[in-house]
């Protein structure tokens, strides 16, 4: 009982169905997550990301209890941060996010950055994977070398890796990384947070004129076509209904080609590799 009905999904390496488009609130205030939320699942929203940084995960909850849609049929995604991470932490962590999304279970919990001792926490999370309490457990912010070395070290293989992904950062060497170990790609900030003027640009609104369809309905098709799951944010209902409106027309080899000539080859909004990053991140409090 959605505006769009029509999804297309990806099957995580445990035989887990994942929507191909969710709603990402990172960054979205408290007051307004609940509402949002709830106005994303009446749209035809099944998927919904959120982490303990992001504050919201309460109010995340709230709407899914809300809503009235089956807990089953709903994809609940949250993240730890980097003082949970060891064995023990990450359990306590996940403790703390079930409590705070009234939750019985989390749809997959990732790890949100590969600092510190992530694979520490990766065992507590492979731990409560096995309890039923995480139904799929993954990486975030992994570059290629990364996910391998941790792929060759664990016991579990990360089902996902959500990294930074949209036509100009195109992250292929990345997903083909992925894919050798079975893991799905998922992309934030697939629209680029609209940076180097996306809802506009020549390339993608050219294409979109022979489908009836905007610059950013293209941007997100593009990465649905690599087999990249996205969790665009938007607060505007005119929006949610736009972003999740993309199964209904599919990209030409040749619209393909012409966006892959768009990549800059890295980042715009933030620069993982940078030292004065990396001491953030291990500073950071919420």
């Amino acid at each position: 009982m959605g505006y769009i009905i029509k999804m297309e999904f990806k099957t995580l390496a445990n035989g887990i169905k994942m929507p191909m488009v969710g709603l990402g609130v990172f960054k979205m205030p408290v007051d307004k997550t609940k509402e949002c939320v709830l106005a994303a699942l009446k749209t035809g929203y099944r998927l919904i990301d959120t982490a303990q940084t992001y504050k919201n995960e309460k109010e995340v909850g709230k709407a899914i209890r809300e809503s009235g849609i089956p807990r089953k049929d709903i994809f609940v995604t949250t993240k730890i941060w980097l003082p949970d991470y060891s064995f023990e932490g990450a359990q306590k962590a996940t403790k703390r996010s079930l409590d705070a999304l009234g939750l019985d279970y989390i749809d997959l919990m990732l790890i949100h950055q590969p600092m510190g001792d992530y694979i520490g926490a990766w065992r507590g999370l492979e731990k409560l994977y096995k309890e039923g309490a995480c139904k799929a457990i993954g990486m975030s912010n992994c570059f290629p070398n990364i996910i391998a070395d941790i792929c060759e070290t664990v016991n579990i293989k990360p089902m996902v890796n959500q990294v930074e992904m949209h036509p100009f950062f195109q992250q292929e060497l990345n997903i083909e990384t992925m894919k050798s170990y079975g893991i799905v790609p998922e992309a934030w900030a697939p629209l680029n947070e609209g940076k180097r003027n996306l809802f506009r640009q020549p390339i993608l609104t050219e294409i979109g004129k022979k489908y009836g369809k905007t610059a950013a309905q293209v941007a997100l098709r593009w990465n649905i076509q690599r087999g990249v799951i996205v969790i665009p944010k938007s607060d505007q209902e005119y929006q949610l209904k736009e972003n999740i409106d993309i199964f209904d027309f599919k990209l030409s080899d040749e619209d393909m080609k012409k966006i892959a000539t768009m990549d800059i080859g890295h980042s715009e909004i933030v620069d993982l590799l940078n030292p004065k990053f990396i001491k953030y991140v291990h500073n950071f409090k919420y």
